[in-house]
């Protein structure tokens, strides 16, 4: 299955208002259609568990279907997807630090529910050869580290009981972050993916997002250099852009390296394919260091083989195919076709 230069449908059956009306009017088979005539070779599709089960934890027919479309469209254009739940009941990487409402991790009925619903995405998706799996968007928590391990090893061997071959995704905890993939058990199974997402420098990436605390109102440049970095960010109530040694680490590909080496090296030591499902920069951002920042990420994703979906196909601040992205958006289109 390929999947080297993707896009994210964000905003669709995710992190979205839940009516009919916006399912069937955000995304249509036009925009698939569009998407492959882009280049890309496959979708990575967030799903909310509402949009799957209904309160007595029934297939809720009359939302999947959106699924199954999407599915569908897919094939027709032969798209590979990635069909991720972003959000499980008792799990919502938005409320990353409330115990009261991610509860997931320590509770049976949520887990079994959980699993439950990888067994319908199972039954349902399982055959399909364009189709991947990706268990849950973001963990966040440190102390659940050990719980999603043994959550991912129920899930798996769940699926796996009813489709042996279907790519199975997931990360590891802090944001899918890079540097806790090494937290992740070997696999014992086969066809397994290991992801995690990059908005580094976040300072760049992220920059004036009202939904961030402490976040300047202004323009931050990029590549710019080490010590910009260290003296912008201290401003967000931490030190540096993520590494301490900033007169050793220079901005551009080597920090975007450095930033990653240590999922490059989890990935080897468990004889997976590496997988980066989010990276981009905010629509507030310098439009000319925007398209800086992705060449040197292409670089480096390139240099080791990293499939990757970019954030995001339209809106959600992110949206590449939007006004803010005009500007640049033939380069981008024709440097990720000339993978």
């Amino acid at each position: 299955m390929n999947l080297n230069n993707g896009i994210n449908l964000g905003g669709f059956l995710s992190q979205c208002v839940h009516t009919m009306e916006h399912y069937k009017s955000f995304i249509t088979e036009q925009d698939i259609s569009k998407i492959a005539e882009l280049g890309f070779d496959h979708i990575r599709l967030p799903i909310d568990y509402e949009v799957i089960e209904d309160c007595n934890q029934a297939i809720k027919e009359e939302t999947i279907i959106f699924v199954d479309k999407a599915v569908d469209w897919c094939k027709k254009y032969n798209l590979n997807i990635i069909l991720d739940l972003h959000k499980a009941p008792g799990y919502d990487f938005n409320d990353a630090g409330c115990a009261e409402k991610n509860n997931l991790f320590n509770d049976e009925k949520l887990k079994n529910r959980f699993i439950n619903i990888w067994k319908i995405m199972a039954n349902r998706y399982g055959k399909k050869p364009h189709v991947a799996f990706e268990l849950l968007n973001e963990v966040v928590e440190q102390e659940n580290a050990d719980k999603w391990n043994e959550l991912i090893e129920s899930c798996t061997n769940a699926i796996r009981s009813i489709n042996k071959e279907t790519p199975i995704i997931y990360g590891g905890i802090q944001w899918n972050s890079a540097k806790t993939l090494k937290l992740l058990k070997v696999p014992k199974d086969k066809n397994i993916i290991f992801t995690f997402h990059f908005y580094e420098p976040f300072l760049f990436t992220h920059q004036k997002a009202n939904w961030v605390k402490l976040m300047p109102k202004k323009d931050i440049f990029y590549p710019s250099t080490m010590e910009y970095f260290q003296e912008e960010t201290k401003i967000l109530g931490y030190q540096g852009a993520g590494i301490d040694d900033a007169e050793q680490i220079k901005m551009g590909p080597e920090y975007i390296e450095y930033m990653i080496k240590e999922a490059i090296l989890a990935a080897q030591n468990a004889n997976v394919s590496l997988y980066c499902g989010e990276f981009g920069v905010i629509d507030q951002a310098p439009i000319e260091d925007t398209l800086k920042w992705f060449e040197d990420v292409n670089e480096v994703f390139r240099k080791y083989k990293i499939g990757c979906a970019v954030w995001s196909y339209k809106l959600m601040d992110f949206g590449i195919t939007d006004e803010h992205y005009s500007p640049i958006f033939d380069k981008l289109i024709s440097m990720w076709n000339n993978k």
